[in-house]
């Protein structure tokens, strides 16, 4: 592609709002259009670096890093609100630490005097927190600033974009109708934000498999309380007996946050296949579409590594 040509994102997500600035600042003329801007599913994001529970590996070590890379760069702007922050990820059944962890800075074993009662083994390290709703009005500005227009509404398929040069889809959940992909299944978060009592640290527990979680990340004046994930379920109204498990589980670990006051509940359906799809195809009627989807809950983990590989697909320098 040359620039100026006009190229369609579809979804106003972290991923869809990403490629759309790496797109724009490459020169594209970008338009996105979404039904939720910024998307649902990201603002009830966490959000912490780490690629958990996703595939193909090979491939999220390679957009992971690439994410890294740029997360510690944005946190020298408060404005962005990404943070680097130091904390502990910890285990009831002394799981080794992820092979990625152990490439943070600031990483080693915990002390056993270091871990809460019932945990067995956990390791400290420094990584981006990513405050979400500030991080996607930081992205929208930016897609503006670039020359990047973003329009409202929903698409029934991926023809109603109207035309382009290219369409590219980060549609999320919404990939499993547009496409359609029917190996896209949502796998429901909720988390709980409150004041924060004091926190600096994040906290998170491996939890394997389990649909309940157990993780704090502190934004300044509030801290993100998780979480579930439920699989299959799509669902995105809070949860009264979730939300309470949540406060439970996470006061249990930090008392403090017994006395906090609850700001409000965040529910998302994070987009989840087998593997994340990036790659890109030419439709029968002879438009190129490029899928970035699927990415389940490391949707900011690999964000920007996936949105350059987007634009290497198109070819915009």
């Amino acid at each position: 592609m040359t620039a100026g040509e006009r190229v369609v994102v579809v979804g106003a997500g972290v991923a869809g709002l990403t490629t759309a600035v790496v797109l724009a600042e490459a020169g594209a003329s970008v338009h996105v259009i979404a039904e939720q801007v910024p998307g649902v599913t990201s603002l009830a994001a966490g959000a912490m670096w780490g690629p958990y529970l996703v595939e193909p590996k090979d491939k999220v070590d390679q957009w992971g890093q690439r994410s890294l890379e740029i997360f510690r760069e944005l946190a020298q702007d408060p404005a962005t609100g990404v943070r680097l922050t130091s904390g502990i990820e910890a285990s009831r059944t002394a799981e080794a630490a992820p092979d990625w962890a152990t490439t943070l800075p600031g990483f080693r074993p915990c002390e056993r005097a270091e871990l809460p009662a019932g945990f067995t083994a956990g390791y400290r390290f420094t990584v981006p927190l990513i405050d979400m709703p500030t991080y996607l009005d930081y992205l929208l500005r930016r897609l503006r600033d670039a020359g990047g227009v973003v329009e409202q509404r929903r698409l029934t398929s991926l023809s109603d974009a109207g035309p382009a040069s290219a369409i590219v889809n980060c549609a999320g959940l919404g990939a499993r109708d547009l496409v359609p992909d029917r190996d896209l299944r949502p796998i429901r978060g909720q988390h709980v934000v409150v004041t924060n009592p004091g926190l600096t640290e994040f906290f998170s527990e491996d939890t394997g498999l389990s649909p309940d979680l157990l993780c704090f990340y502190p934004h300044g004046d509030t801290v993100v309380l998780g979480g579930t994930a439920i699989d299959g379920e799509g669902d995105l109204a809070p949860d009264d007996k979730g939300a309470a498990g949540i406060l439970a589980r996470c006061a249990e670990v930090e008392p403090r946050l017994a006395e906090a006051r609850v700001l409000e509940h965040r529910v998302g359906a994070r987009p989840t296949r087998a593997t994340v799809r990036v790659e890109e195809e030419t439709r029968e009627d002879g438009t190129v579409v490029v899928h970035n989807y699927g990415h389940g809950g490391a949707g900011v983990t690999l964000s920007w590594g996936c949105a350059e590989e987007v634009r290497a697909l198109l070819s915009v320098k």
